[in-house]
């Protein structure tokens, strides 16, 4: 069981999404402004965040970014803004998933136990240390360090770098990584690309002149072994 904060403030929003993650098992904390999440989850942590974008007052993505400063809890945005850049500007902050509304509730509830399972250990997971050159992977702590530094990655980029470096040398589409990496049949190809575009930037010296995570036009992307 997951504690799970929902933070919107339409009232029957919030309660159906609440009702519906109840009924999948989940302790659910509700919060109908961007000020009442911060309270309450400097309080007592939640282990995802179901945050609308639109909140009076503090907006939905300035909830996200400030708790990007101090914590990886995963965020899943809901919108009724349809703009692509609404949703990049989620993803650059690090937000885990983004739905538009209307939504399905039962939707909601499992992209919740996707991210919910992608954000934590799998029981009985053989763990090992993934290395290139100066790069290192340690899956067991869930953390990776370029030249002794921590690289700092967010849930989503550490998954994505993990699936690079233990498939060196072979293109995946965008398509594909969607479907490895976040677990989904179908979605965004934007969202691929904004955390490929985060990723360069922590792995890369020059992220625009890539070295390792590379482009392979009409592909998709390849990470290019070192060692």
């Amino acid at each position: 069981m997951a504690r799970v904060m929902v933070v919107d403030d339409d009232r029957t929003v919030r309660e159906v999404s609440a009702a519906y993650l109840r009924a999948s098992g989940h302790q659910i904390v509700e919060a109908g402004t961007g000020e009442q999440a911060l309270e309450l989850i400097a309080t007592n942590p939640a282990d995802l965040l179901v945050l609308d974008i639109m909140l009076p007052g503090i907006s939905g993505l300035e909830v996200a970014a400030r708790l990007r400063k101090d914590c990886d809890v995963p965020i899943i945005m809901l919108s009724a803004l349809g703009g692509e850049a609404d949703r990049v500007a989620g993803l650059e902050l690090g937000v885990d998933d983004y739905i538009g509304k209307p939504f399905s509730p039962r939707e909601l509830a499992l992209r919740v136990e996707s991210v919910l399972r992608r954000s934590s250990a799998p029981a009985g997971a053989v763990w090992h240390v993934l290395r290139d050159d100066d790069l290192v992977l340690d899956a067991a702590q869930r953390q990776a360090t370029l030249d002794g530094v921590d690289l700092g990655l967010t849930q989503r980029e550490f998954d994505l770098l993990q699936f690079f470096m233990s498939h060196p040398d072979t293109a995946y589409s965008r398509e594909d990584l969607l479907r490895h990496v976040w677990g989904w049949a179908v979605g965004d190809n934007s969202t691929v690309t904004v955390h490929v575009r985060r990723l360069r930037e922590k792995v890369e010296p020059d992220p625009a002149r890539p070295t390792r995570l590379l482009t392979v036009w009409g592909k998709g992307y390849r990470w290019a072994q070192r060692s």
